[in-house]
Order: C-alpha cells, then structure tokens, then sequence
C-alpha cells in the first residue's frame, strides 16, 4: 500500500510549513501501519496551469507529480487557509488533477478509481468546512472514493494570530482525534478497495 501527501503550502520544503506538522500525524500512523509514504511539497515543483495531463510548456512537472498519484492508494492534500479559502497551490493541484482525469485504467474506467483521498487543512482564520467541501467534492467528482471523516483542520482563534505550531495545535483534542479518525478510514477503505475493486460493469468510458 501507497500513500501520496501533497502538500500545498505556498512555502517550500526548505521553510517551516504548520500544514506539514498537522500531516506529519498520519504520515507516522501510515509508515507504523506498514504503508510506504511519499510526501510532495508542491512548491518545490514547476507546476504549468492548465486542464491537461500533458506538459504546458518545458518547464512543467506536473507529468512527474501525476505519476505519483497514480501510483497511490491513498492520497491526503494538505493545505493552508487564505482569506478563507485553500491555497492558490491547492487551487492549481485541483484543476491538473481534473485535467487528467479522462485517463483509463486497464479495465476501462477513471484511473483514479480503487483510490481513497482526504484533506488537512490548517490556519488561523474560518473557511476550513469550506475549504474541506471544494477539496472533497471535486476528489470525489473526478473517482476518488471519499471515506467518512476525512477532513482534519485546526484553525485556532479568529483573525490574525499564532498558526498549528507556534499555537500548541498539537495539543488539541478535537483536532489530533480527527486526524487518527481520518488516517485510519483513509487506511481501512483503501484495503477495502485493494482487495474488492470497484467493478468495471457500468463503470467504464464508453
């Protein structure tokens, strides 16, 4: 089992990123679950715009990225709020995901079924439920299988202020027991659907 954490901070690895200490929680319930976990900092790639699986230009990479989705059985986006909406990264990750979702599978049908999605978020402002919503539903949308409780977020206290880290986030109740819940539901229907796929009868692009 593979999972894929894209994260979607504006920051690069390089930089301190409070999205990436949320989802540093699965990634250690993954790996002690004896699933193999590559984590993706979106910003360190050269991500074209466009609604394409192809390459927009020389310098895009989103080629390299959608092989590592294809290759998941898990995939958990991480993103941070801005004025109370997802990262304009997520944003960008959201519509290339789109772009390729016409790609088949060898039975015919949406490559991304048999593939369970979730999303973290964190800030210090509202806008979290409808971040998780936008995140979710397109997931869904374009044959991810969503899971119940796969959304995680901390957001602290109203208006400017400390982020995830610096605010002790981790010591949050509501937040630490949500991102186990969503991990192991994340873990549980990709084992389910590694061992029962969806079936190819009327679910294939004709």
């Amino acid at each position: 089992m593979r999972a894929l954490i894209v994260n979607t901070s504006l920051k690069k690895s390089s930089e301190t990123s409070n999205t990436q200490a949320l989802l540093e929680n699965s990634v250690q319930l993954f790996s002690e679950n004896d699933i193999h976990v590559e984590t993706v900092r979106l910003a360190d790639y050269s991500i074209g715009y466009g609604i394409t699986h192809k390459k927009v230009d020389d310098h895009d990479q989103w080629p390299e990225i959608l092989d590592k989705v294809k290759e998941a059985d898990i995939l958990l986006i991480g993103t941070p709020l801005w004025i109370g909406e997802k990262s304009s990264l997520c944003t960008l990750f959201m519509e290339r995901l789109y772009g390729s979702s016409s790609i088949t599978n060898d039975k015919g049908q949406y490559h991304y079924y048999n593939k369970v999605a979730g999303v973290v978020i964190t800030g210090n402002e509202d806008g979290a439920k409808d971040a998780a919503k936008s995140v979710i539903y397109g997931l869904s949308h374009i044959g991810f299988t969503i899971p119940p409780n796969v959304d995680t977020y901390w957001v602290g206290e109203a208006g400017p202020g400390e982020s995830y880290i610096e605010a002790g986030g981790n010591q949050n109740e509501f937040t630490q027991n949500h991102s186990k819940i969503m991990t192991y539901n994340l873990m549980h229907f990709a084992k389910l659907l590694k061992n029962y796929p969806i079936p190819a009868e009327g679910n294939v692009i004709e």
